[in-house]
């Protein structure tokens, strides 16, 4: 493949959807609701979502998605399918010079993962990965804070992905439809990738793949990282804790709540009940900007499309999101600490 892809500039971008699941749902309302973006065409095998999404908006609809990529005239498109296709549309749209915003996780196995990005690089055609996470307002803020030095040094990181087993995902586990969320968020937190993993996991109600995972990260820093993710919560949890030198930050993914607890002196305790000695520190509720996640995510993918530059998350974040979530997975199968000199190495030579 040789580069030939170049930005869209001021014009309407046409973008297609692939994909009219619960997901594909959501991106089918936010396109509507962008500025400067056209809904052209929509593809889903299932006639009657297909039909009321068609309805809706306008567009052209493809009973196949391979079709709508090779026939319709677009400038993006927005690959909400099952993981497991993912490869073979991400390349034919990279073929056609046509940007893709991928859900993650970007794909499966970290095989085919390499070979979207390495079509990516090969072409220019920009890539962009749905950690819709990184988009969210109080995430952001966490980013910003972080890079005006509030914690000079990150001490550990702790993410909780809880909630009830969605009966949606059926052809991969809670790890990488899920913890993928969590590794890239830890990447970005701590700055770097991780040089190990070990992780144990259980399969308790999903047929066919695990609904619990426990792993820990550890980073070139010294910065540890631990997940607690699981389909088997009833109720649904997202939350992010921060400790470093000078205190802890805790967020909330759902209410985009975030709170930082300043370090304090431990040589004077408060009693609780008169004997149970505890340490409060002073916390602070900080503001954060209002803003619907994937709707910022798309702002930021149509400014690509627009203007170029490399996606705020590319595709080798994905891969690396990817290729750390199957670490995971070997480390549970194997009952040992996996290290990723090979991940690196192989990523380098995509």
């Amino acid at each position: 493949m040789t580069a030939f892809w170049h930005p869209t500039g001021d014009r309407d971008v046409r973008v297609g959807l692939v994909g009219l699941g619960s997901m594909g749902r959501n991106h089918l309302r936010v396109i509507a609701s962008r500025d400067g973006a056209r809904l052209a065409a929509v593809a889903d095998p299932f006639a009657e979502a297909l039909d009321a999404a068609v309805a809706q908006t306008g567009a052209a609809g493809f009973a196949e998605p391979m079709a709508m990529i090779s026939e319709a005239e677009l400038d993006a498109v927005v690959i909400a399918a099952p993981t497991t296709a993912h490869l073979p549309l991400a390349l034919a749209a990279i073929e056609r010079g046509i940007a893709v915003l991928v859900e993650k996780p970007l794909a499966p196995t970290v095989d085919e993962a390499l070979q979207i990005v390495a079509a990516s690089r090969a072409t220019g055609v920009p890539v962009q990965v749905g950690h819709v996470e990184r988009f969210n307002p109080a995430v952001r803020e966490l980013g910003r804070l972080l890079g005006e030095g509030w914690l000079s040094t990150v001490y550990a990181i702790t993410s909780r992905r809880a909630g009830p087993f969605p009966a949606r995902i059926r052809d991969v586990g809670v790890t990488i439809d899920l913890a993928t969320h969590d590794v890239d968020i830890c990447s970005w937190i701590a700055g770097e990738r991780p040089l190990r993993v070990h992780a144990e996991t259980a399969q308790r109600i999903h047929a066919d793949h695990e609904d619990l995972l426990f792993g820990l990260l550890h980073f070139p820093s010294g910065v540890v990282a631990q997940l607690d993710v699981d389909w088997l919560t009833p109720a649904k949890r997202r939350q992010l804790v921060v400790v470093g030198e000078e205190g802890m930050f805790e967020l909330d993914y759902l209410t985009q709540r975030l709170t930082f607890t300043r370090a304090t002196d431990t040589t004077n305790p408060r009693l609780i009940g008169g004997y149970a000695p505890t340490f409060e520190g002073e916390v602070a509720d900080l503001p954060v900007p209002t803003g619907e996640p994937l709707a910022l995510e798309h702002d930021a993918f149509l400014r690509v499309v627009r203007e170029g530059g490399r996606p705020e998350v590319d595709a080798e974040d994905g891969l690396w999101a990817v290729g750390i979530a199957n670490a995971l997975l070997d480390s549970a199968a194997g009952r040992e600490v996996v290290g990723l000199d090979g991940l690196a190495a192989r990523f380098i030579s995509a």
